[in-house]
């Protein structure tokens, strides 16, 4: 992408990345209300059925999974246009969503400033080796990755690591502030539960919030994964990356159906959130539909983003995903090759 077409972009989408008051106060009340009173509805039926209450606790989440989009936007300060207030409403919504504002608004700037870049790598992102690194890794290192990359661990167990065990701690060289945010959200979170467990009883509240935590933590996963791992994604060495590229070519705008759309804040135009994070979710259609260049981009619909799920390898030759099936067939005819040179 030469210089011109990136100043074209930023010219296009610099219009679109002020926020609006009324926009972002109506959001609230359509997301957070509706979140707490399918909460509230979800413990009422258990009296009923519990099949009803999983009914109301996969709406729920879909709505949690929207209450985060907007702690989302907080931590790129695109919510509202004063700091102050995304950073008070981040808290919140971190609470809801068991995130540490300021933990999580520092890893996800580094994920924003290095996705693609093979030389930086690890903070904020998905766990990606590549094809080199994958027959170079160790025998505990391969076990591991293939565990990690396993749909069942990752969307199964992957909630639970993610919002119970990594998010509780502070990060190693973290400022004070943020250190004390972490604090807060933890504190704030026992505290929150020990009130619903001593108001609801502790199982009561555990078979309403179980299902919900782990549906919208496992959609999250899947949105973050889906949207970063297609066959065509991008990767390259540091001296060769480039932010723009990276953003257009290494995030896939998923069209979903107008709801799912709806309900994740817009999140499919990944592209556009990462050419520029100061876009407001609900302008993010907006600047896709307006923006000629930014429709000719990796695009992922909700069948054949299930493809995804075979890509594990970044492979630096041929610029793809690839599974682990891949590699072992190609490692064989590398063997074949050699064994024939050696035999003439």
């Amino acid at each position: 992408m030469t210089n011109q077409n990136t100043k074209t972009l930023r010219k296009f989408v610099a219009p679109f990345e002020k926020s609006e008051t009324n926009k972002s106060i109506r959001q609230i009340f359509n997301t957070i209300v509706p979140f707490f009173l399918l909460w509230f509805l979800a413990y009422q039926s258990l009296s009923i059925s519990y099949f009803l209450t999983l009914g109301l606790a996969v709406v729920a989440a879909g709505f949690l999974v929207r209450v985060f989009i907007i702690f989302h936007d907080c931590c790129h300060y695109s919510f509202f246009k004063n700091r102050n207030a995304n950073k008070v409403l981040g808290t919140i919504t971190g609470i809801m969503t068991l995130f540490p504002y300021s933990q999580w608004q520092h890893d996800h700037a580094v994920h924003h400033a290095s996705s693609g870049n093979l030389d930086k790598r690890g903070t904020g992102d998905i766990w990606v080796l590549t094809v080199d690194e994958y027959r170079a890794a160790p025998f505990w290192t391969r076990l591991g990755y293939r565990l990690y990359r396993n749909p069942l661990i990752m969307f199964g167990l992957g909630p639970i690591y993610v919002f119970l065990i990594t998010n509780r701690f502070n990060r190693k060289g973290a400022r004070r502030n943020e250190r004390l945010n972490t604090y807060l959200t933890n504190v704030a979170i026992v505290i929150l539960v020990a009130l619903l467990c001593l108001t609801l009883g502790w199982k009561s509240f555990l078979l309403v919030q179980v299902p919900i935590f782990w549906i919208s933590g496992a959609a999250g996963i899947w949105l973050f994964y889906v949207q970063h791992t297609f066959e065509d994604s991008y990767f390259e060495e540091d001296e060769h990356w480039e932010y723009v590229k990276a953003a257009v070519e290494g995030s896939s705008f998923y069209k979903l159906p107008k709801l799912l759309q709806w309900l994740t804040g817009n999140i499919g135009y990944h592209h556009v959130h990462h050419l520029s994070p100061r876009v407001p979710n609900y302008k993010l259609e907006a600047v896709h539909v307006n923006t000629l260049p930014l429709q000719n981009v990796p695009t992922v619909s909700l069948a054949t983003s299930l493809t995804s799920i075979k890509f594990r390898l970044w492979d630096e030759e041929s610029k793809k995903f690839v599974g682990f099936k891949d590699v072992k067939s190609a490692s064989k005819v590398k063997n074949v090759m050699a064994q024939t040179k050696t035999d003439l």
